[in-house]
């Protein structure tokens, strides 16, 4: 289901005479409906709180804020739990304008009667830092912690307050009446772009990002200022993108597409800081390595690999006798091990190559053999055969 949101004709807020700091100067001839097509939605907040004055009690609301600082409030009536609730339609009901602040509405919060923050539906309620007691605890929880009355003579009959801070200013509306109880100026020189609602440990406060590099902090919902330091210069655009604060004090932006720099302006997450640091392991001194005997590793099984000075060294197999040879290393240590070795292996492929002639001479003698050999065998034949020829004949017959 979509709705339109427009203002009625009354109620628009005249563009030429606003102060808002994304605005560009418009030609005479600009008409009515462009006018209305600059207006867009900036912020919204759904809630269970008092649309009109005349209400009784909470009603579930949607909360729109606008990029001309419009705040509109519509109702939403929902039907009852059960077979009702998945047969029947949501029925709409904009109830008109509540506040009209200077520049963009950025963000919006309610607060209950003692000054505490109401949390959205989705989100359960906790305390952080309630007493074990149930008594205390009940105390905790109905103490008021400020004074949101501006005259201590007025008298309090308001239920709820709702904080809505735009890029120029923040105001404090009292629910049901709607009147606006506090007001705050927050830049006029410059534009918020990050405001947050964030718990204190003290109290809740409205933390604001400006462009000119100022992180300020307001009281609710008195609206008194409390910090005002100039940190960072709006440089770059990813800094204004994802800076956001935290809860106790704390905020986060991204300084590059793969860091995140967290900062603090709380002077009690400052004195903490060192015991709040994480560790990826818990740093532990590695122990000594137990002696292991030889025979305990040469029968206990499993592979391992043993030098021979723990075989036949002094650790393992205990002090020589004097009776008996000892190994003396030679002068040349390593560098003599190393051109003795390059000598052996050199004589080893002179013999080898040596092998190989004395191996090819060897086979040429015994292929001339042979051919001695196949020649004895044909004198031999022919011999025999003019033997045979020549026997039976007489001398003088030759």
């Amino acid at each position: 289901m979509s709705r339109k949101l427009s203002l009625p004709t009354e109620l628009k807020p005249d563009l030429d005479n606003r102060d808002n700091s994304f605005s560009r100067s418009r030609s005479s001839s600009v008409t009515s409906i462009d006018k209305e097509s600059r207006e867009a939605i900036t912020s919204f907040f759904f809630c269970e709180t008092y649309t009109r004055k005349a209400d009784g009690g909470l009603t579930p609301s949607l909360w729109v804020g606008t990029s001309l600082g419009t705040v509109l409030a519509i109702s939403l009536n929902m039907p009852p739990a059960g077979e009702q609730r998945l047969l029947q339609p949501v029925i709409v009901s904009p109830c008109g304008t509540l506040i009209r602040l200077k520049g963009s509405v950025l963000r919006m919060a309610f607060l209950d009667s003692t000054g505490s923050l109401l949390a959205s539906a989705f989100e359960p309620w906790f305390e952080p830092n309630a007493p074990a007691n149930g008594e205390e605890r009940d105390k905790v929880r109905k103490r008021r912690p400020v004074s949101v009355s501006p005259s201590t003579s007025q008298e309090l009959n308001e239920n709820q307050y709702a904080v809505v801070c735009s890029e120029k200013q923040a105001k404090v509306i009292a629910l049901p009446s709607q009147t606006c109880v506090f007001k705050h100026n927050i830049t006029e020189a410059s534009f918020v772009l990050r405001a947050d609602v964030v718990q204190m440990n003290a109290g809740i406060c409205l933390a604001c990002f400006c462009a000119n590099g100022h992180i300020m902090t307001i009281s609710l919902p008195g609206l008194r200022p409390l910090l005002d330091v100039n940190y960072l210069p709006l440089t770059d655009m990813r800094i204004a993108r994802t800076f956001c604060f935290s809860n106790l004090g704390q905020a986060l932006y991204l300084t590059s597409p793969t860091e995140i720099q967290r900062i603090t302006y709380s002077q009690e997450v400052c004195e903490n800081l060192q015991e709040m640091l994480g560790e990826l392991f818990t740093p532990v001194e590695t122990p000594e390595a137990p002696n292991r005997g030889f025979f305990k590793g040469l029968f206990g099984g499993g592979a391992q690999s043993l030098d021979r000075e723990d075989l036949f060294g002094e650790t393992g197999a205990g002090k020589a006798a004097r009776s008996l040879a000892q190994h003396i290393p030679g002068p040349g240590g390593i560098e003599g091990m190393k051109g003795a070795a390059s000598g052996i292996v050199g004589d080893l492929a002179r013999a080898r190559i040596a092998l190989d002639e004395r191996g090819q001479k060897l086979g040429e003698v015994e292929e001339r053999t042979a051919a001695m050999m196949a020649s004895a065998d044909s004198f031999s034949k022919h011999a025999h055969e003019m033997m045979l020829k020549c026997k039976d004949k007489k001398w003088y017959q030759f």
